[in-house]
């Protein structure tokens, strides 16, 4: 078993925390690895619903999207039903048709904000990806290209102003390094270990790029 596959397991041990659910979130600065480590932790978890918070968010609503976050997705899930929300599509500019998010034993939820303070009363667990801002946001502007400057230059600001009113990482209960072969698992600032609590380790799947 490696290190995933042991995160995996002391999700499922947690309590359920939004009806029969329970809602792991991971949060971190915009070019942090959260999405691939959502994906990875997915996989562990026997393909586990994921959601995007690049989903609930647009173009004028970078971080104004707790209404829909609570009314399509929180709701829903807190009577065991599946969730219905709108992606938003950031090329057309507008809201798709809707998509579900299954009631599963662990949901993901993943994007910057996952951790604030009007979802965190919902959430198992919150992770956050011990990466630096400057250095997250360098591998972002990296990974998408030149075409998307104007945008980072934005969104920087916009990331920065949020974190300062509403700051994720004092309320996680698990700090994640990515290294060259896989993570380091820490407990959170606040979060004394327990017997569900995911310890410091290494897993053996390699690092994203």
């Amino acid at each position: 078993m490696n290190d995933l596959d042991r995160v995996a397991t002391a999700l499922r041990r947690r309590p359920p925390s939004c009806g029969p659910v329970r809602l792991v979130a991971v949060d971190g600065h915009a070019g942090s690895g959260k999405s691939t480590l959502a994906a990875r932790l997915a996989a562990a978890l026997g393909d586990a619903p994921v959601l995007h918070l690049d989903d609930l968010a647009t173009h004028e609503e970078l971080f104004e999207w707790t209404g829909r976050m609570l009314t399509e997705v929180i709701g829903p899930l807190s009577r065991g039903e599946t969730a219905l929300y709108h992606p938003y599509d950031w090329n057309l500019r507008v809201f798709g048709p809707p998509r579900p998010l299954p009631a599963a034993p662990v949901v993901l939820v993943e994007g910057v904000g996952a951790g604030r303070r009007e979802l965190r009363p919902f959430l198992a667990g919150l992770m956050w990806m011990e990466r630096g801002a400057e250095e997250s946001w360098v591998r972002g502007r990296h990974r998408d290209g030149p075409e998307l400057s104007a945008f980072w230059d934005g969104w920087t600001v916009a990331e920065t102003r949020h974190f300062s009113a509403d700051p994720s990482r004092p309320f996680a209960d698990t700090l994640v390094r990515e290294r060259e072969e896989g993570y380091e698992w820490l407990p959170g600032p606040l979060v004394a270990a327990g017997p569900n609590q995911i310890i410091t380790q290494c897993d053996d799947s390699p690092a994203a790029n």
